[in-house]
């Protein structure tokens, strides 16, 4: 496996299991998308208890297709059998993609990301993630109801399952996994499966950083009165897809992969200018972000309005204050950081993983805003695009030699988000419910 498979390549794989394994597993739809598209499941066995693995919540993170097939393929098969992949004993529940329009708009990260050099700029060009407000799991924390949102929630309330495995991919970075509930016997298989394919175990992560850490790589959520979430996050979270399992004694668990990995992920040595670092950090992303927003004022004119292009409503709520609630929310770490007591808290794993929180805002925008100018018929269009293309590259260029990334084979991504959903479902039978 050198690409990863598109949606479509997903559907049809799953439906030839289907037919490879009669009897054995079933194909339906339980919901569709606003734009109109099928939102599918496929169950393998016919257990009483239920896993639910939900593959493409974000469309810029491609791998979950690919490892929901793999778990798909390995219940069909008997390969291995636990008491957790016995069909048996357990069906396995796998959304094959959760947002398919979004993932129509970041048609070409398949292609962008094979082959031998595995370009950073080529994903940024083709990557697309929606608004917060039109992404399936997060959108309930706004107040939204997506019938995305409403169709895993249906599966959730009919399931009931034990464990929910949301499949994510970080662009860069190493691996950890989010849980709504620890879950002590998945810490030791995670490790050891990453420790085994060379990726490394996410220290500190942006996307959980003041959550519980009970051991290297695993973050457990906060009690719902705690005050402690997502750096930049909300309180609402309760009322996210990930939470929903609750409700039935079940528990989550949000299992990420880099794409391209940094050893930097790993590095638990004290940061010897971690205030400073965070200082710079903040502006690295606000200075990114008004750069590509200076070449969004010059263009507003002629691209398509926001209210019929996707693209154009991630420039304007990325223009509108993202990038500064992303800069705001290390205020206090770098205050904490910079008192003697603090000096020594943050790691370089730490400092690392908000680095490439800060490369990628910009660089994100900067993609999508490319994309639209390449499009437009304006004379003003070829002079910016080559504006911004320089911008890009630059900020490419250094995210790759700042992070010393490199490149995660998709048979390796695969393989280790694969395992850890095993190991969790390993974990949960015998701990949950």
């Amino acid at each position: 496996m050198d690409r990863y498979p598109t949606v479509a390549d997903v559907t049809e794989s799953a439906r030839r299991l289907v037919s490879r394994f009669p009897g054995a597993g079933r194909l339906r739809r339980i919901g569709t998308s606003r734009a109109g598209r099928p939102i599918l499941m496929l169950s393998v066995g016919h257990g009483p208890r239920h896993v639910l693995v939900v593959a493409g919540p974000h469309s810029d993170e491609p791998v979950g297709g690919a490892t929901a097939l793999a778990l798909a393929e390995r219940v069909a098969r008997g390969e291995g059998r636990s008491p957790a992949t016995d069909p048996s004993r357990v069906t396995w529940n796998l959304i094959l993609c959760l947002d398919p329009d979004g993932a129509t708009l970041s048609e070409g990260i398949e292609e962008a990301t094979a082959g031998p050099d595995h370009a950073l700029e080529r994903y940024y060009r083709a990557a697309f993630r929606p608004v917060a407000a039109e992404q399936p799991e997060w959108a309930p924390i706004e107040s939204r109801q997506l019938p995305e949102s409403q169709a895993l929630f249906d599966v959730i309330d009919e399931l009931r399952p034990f464990l929910q495995c949301s499949l994510h991919s970080v662009d860069a970075g190493g691996s950890w996994v989010q849980l709504t509930r620890a879950l002590p016997g998945l810490a030791a298989p995670f490790q050891e499966s990453a420790a085994a394919l060379g990726i490394p175990v996410q220290h500190g992560t942006y996307d959980a950083l003041y959550w519980e850490n009970p051991s290297p790589g695993i973050h457990v959520l906060p009690p719902p009165d705690a005050t402690a979430r997502l750096a930049a996050g909300s309180e609402n979270i309760g009322r996210s897809t990930w939470c929903a399992p609750m409700r039935y004694d079940g528990v989550t668990a949000i299992v990420e992969v880099p794409l391209w990995a940094t050893d930097l992920a790993e590095d638990l040595s004290p940061h010897p200018e971690a205030a400073g670092a965070l200082r710079d950090l903040s502006a690295l992303v606000r200075e990114g972000g008004r750069q590509v927003t200076a070449v969004l004022d010059k263009a507003r004119g002629f691209l398509p309005p926001p209210q019929e292009s996707p693209p154009r409503r991630v420039l304007e709520w990325m223009a509108d204050d993202l990038y500064d609630l992303v800069a705001d929310s290390w205020e206090p770490l770098a205050r904490r950081a910079a008192t003697p007591e603090g000096a020594h808290l943050l790691t370089t794993a730490h400092i690392s993983a908000l680095d490439v929180v800060a490369r990628r805002q910009p660089l994100r925008a900067a993609g999508l805003l490319l994309r639209l100018l390449a499009a437009a018929d304006d004379p003003a269009a070829p002079a910016l695009h080559r504006e911004l293309d320089d911008l890009f590259l630059t900020w490419c260029e250094d995210f790759e030699k700042a992070l010393r990334l490199r490149w995660v084979p998709v048979e390796q991504q695969v393989a280790h988000q694969a395992r850890t959903v095993v190991a969790a479902a390993e974990s949960a039978l015998t701990t949950v419910g």
